[in-house]
């Protein structure tokens, strides 16, 4: 312990001698190579008074230590090699953890604040303090948001629990914050050790299995697994630098850098392997409903108990899963990281290179399936009004579905009329609606259409059960260049409020967005997996936590993602409200933090600095 104390002494006077204010120093400091303390100018050291300053300062501190901590190789691959969870075990432990954090935080502050938005106060703070000492000193080992993925079949721990480093005495020395952020950066590199492993097991496991290489066609061998190998061969690479990055330091450095490299360099694997998604979803249930041979030895192969129960088709979707969970893991990182800080600039970066891969594999999958739908759409339309061109390679498909149109003028309108409704359907593309009434032999006759940018919507005040979920859809261009007013009937008010969002994106929703840039909003998160069953629906995934935008009495919200900024409607039994609104506050500034723009300084610094915080050979 005396000669910790001596090194980070050492560290903070030779940081301070190196610039004249405290927000300099954090600069010089993340800058500061190994070898360096020893040319600065001797005789300006830090002063007794001056040291609790620089104490803050997790990247000077993570200098001093790695003077006197190196920790042997093997120890960091022993642990590797250990770890006993498949990725798809490790993710669902990890995101149901996260869950019941987040439950654990919002209990105990509704138990103990009277949950007023401005809680940020500084009285309301000072309560929140007194009530907070008494727990502090336990709080390292119940890091928030930290996931504990023990079981009696791995030895994978926290890494503030490894034997080196509850032995080292750095515990005793690390600020709080910076055993948070040595915990991200352990997850991020324990769990790619886990998903490596998984990948490991598909491909010797299933690929490379004899009869199934017999039984299946290289043309559909090709398919289901597509490039899985350069896919295992990328994650290979990236994590052997990843442990390299262990091994220099028992205190981790930094591993964004290295994640910014691969993401820049290397990930596009990712993109080809899950474009072709599609496909290879398609494939595996054909094979699986017309060979009887292969649907018979998979699940032979997944019985094995190297598999844990798991099928073959979850250990498919592994890259796509991977590249999206990086991502967060990144966030993770970006939110712990010091402000303004070379860390927090190499975090920013790998965040946005691999936004920029995750964005590339959903247009992939994407692509692959609108060309088709709309192909198919096309050849069941039939246009008793001008024909409009359907097929296009800016065109998606949002929704599509039956409503019904209220017939006669509006002033004959009764409840005795005959029929004061008839069905009609609509097709609502990104730049274009189109309407329609069906016809026999699965087709649709189309009677109007105009672009999407010149339809406005109105919904009506409760006017009886008749009348109830009605809104008016204004055309204000139709395909005969006039103005068209339908009054339309949805069959509940969720499916009414669906088509009032879809039609009109820009129609103002009952709560705020995100872009609002409001400290509180009505939140949810996901504590049950949701798949999105149509085209304005959003998929959620454990944890994911998401702003309300809008909601219905009939059990659906709309609501945008945090992470992400993506929109979508999903049942309300698929969540949980987080009622605590400092955790509401605080998952916002998070946001805010991840995804704000760089500024004029920090691109300037940018172009200064190198990736990471010491030179890489």
């Amino acid at each position: 312990m005396e000669l910790l104390a001596a090194a980070f002494n050492a560290a903070c006077a030779v940081d301070h001698d190196s610039s004249t204010s405290e927000s300099d120093a954090r600069d010089s400091a993340a800058g500061h190579l190994p070898g360096s303390e020893s040319s600065s100018t001797p005789g300006n050291g830090a002063t007794p008074e001056e040291f609790p300053a620089l104490a803050d300062s997790p990247t000077t501190l993570t200098e001093a230590l790695q003077m006197i901590h190196p920790i042997p190789a093997d120890s960091w691959r022993n642990l590797i090699e250990q770890i006993g969870l498949l990725y798809q075990e490790y993710r669902d432990k990890s995101t149901l953890q996260e869950i019941e954090t987040r439950r654990q935080q919002d209990a105990e502050i509704q138990g103990s604040a009277d949950g007023c938005p401005s809680s940020e106060e500084a009285p309301e703070e000072d309560e929140g303090e007194e009530e907070e000492e008494p727990a502090s000193p336990p709080e390292r080992k119940a890091l928030p948001q930290i996931c504990l993925l023990s079981n009696p079949h791995s030895r994978f721990n926290l890494w503030q629990d490894l034997p080196e480093i509850q032995s080292s005495g750095v515990l005793d020395i690390l600020q709080p914050e910076e055993i948070r952020l040595q915990e991200a950066m352990f997850e991020l590199i324990t769990s790619e050790a886990s998903y490596y492993k998984s990948l490991s097991l598909l491909v010797s496991h299933f690929m490379e299995n004899e009869r199934l290489k017999k039984i299946l066609h290289p043309s559909e061998a090709h398919i289901l697994f597509s490039n899985v190998l350069d896919v295992m061969a990328v994650s290979e690479r990236f994590l052997l630098e990843l442990e390299r990055r262990m091994e220099e330091n028992i205190v981790i450095s930094d591993v964004c850098d290295i994640v910014y490299r691969y993401a820049a360099n290397h990930f596009s694997v990712y993109i080809t392997y899950v474009s072709n998604q599609t496909y290879q979803e398609r494939t595996y249930k054909q094979l699986l409903q017309e060979k009887a041979a292969f649907r018979e030895l998979i699940a032979q192969l997944e019985s094995d108990p190297k598999c844990r129960g798991l099928p073959l088709s979850s250990f498919l979707i592994l890259p796509f899963q991977r590249i999206t969970r990086l991502k967060l893991l990144v966030q993770n990182i970006l939110k712990r990281v010091e402000e303004r800080s070379e860390r927090e600039g190499t975090a920013l970066d790998a965040h946005k290179e691999l936004e920029l891969v995750v964005k590339a594999c959903n247009e992939g999958v994407r692509k692959m399936s609108r060309t088709e739908q709309m192909i198919s759409i096309q050849k069941k339309m039939e246009f008793k009004t001008k024909s409009v061109p359907i097929i296009s390679h800016s065109r998606w498909l949002l929704k599509q579905g039956e409503l019904q149109q209220m017939s006669g003028p509006k002033t004959s309108r009764t409840l005795r009329t005959k029929k004061l409704f008839r069905e009609i359907y609509l097709f609502l593309f990104n730049d274009l609606l189109v309407i329609c009434r069906q016809i026999p032999g699965d087709k649709y006759q189309v009677f109007d259409s105009a672009p999407r940018g010149l339809l406005r919507v109105e919904e009506l005040e409760d006017q009886g059960q008749t009348l109830a979920n009605v809104f008016i859809l204004r055309l204000l261009e139709n395909s005969d260049d006039r103005e068209a007013t339908y009054m339309l009937k949805a069959s509940s008010q969720s499916e009414m409020k669906r088509w009032m969002t879809s039609l009109a994106p820009n129609r103002r929703t009952k709560f705020v967005s995100f872009t609002s840039r409001l400290l509180d909003c009505p939140q949810v998160q996901c504590v049950h997996p949701y798949v999105a069953q149509q085209p304005d629906e959003l998929t959620l995934e454990l944890a994911d936590i998401l702003n309300i935008l809008d909601k219905t009495e009939d059990g659906w919200i709309f609501g945008e993602r945090l992470h992400d900024q993506e929109r979508g409607w999903f049942p309300s039994n698929m969540t949980e409200e987080i009622l605590n609104p400092k955790i509401r506050s605080q998952n916002l500034k998070e946001c805010f933090r991840v995804h704000k723009m760089d500024d004029p300084q920090r691109s300037q610094n940018k172009d200064r600095r190198k990736l990471g915080s010491r030179n890489r050979q």
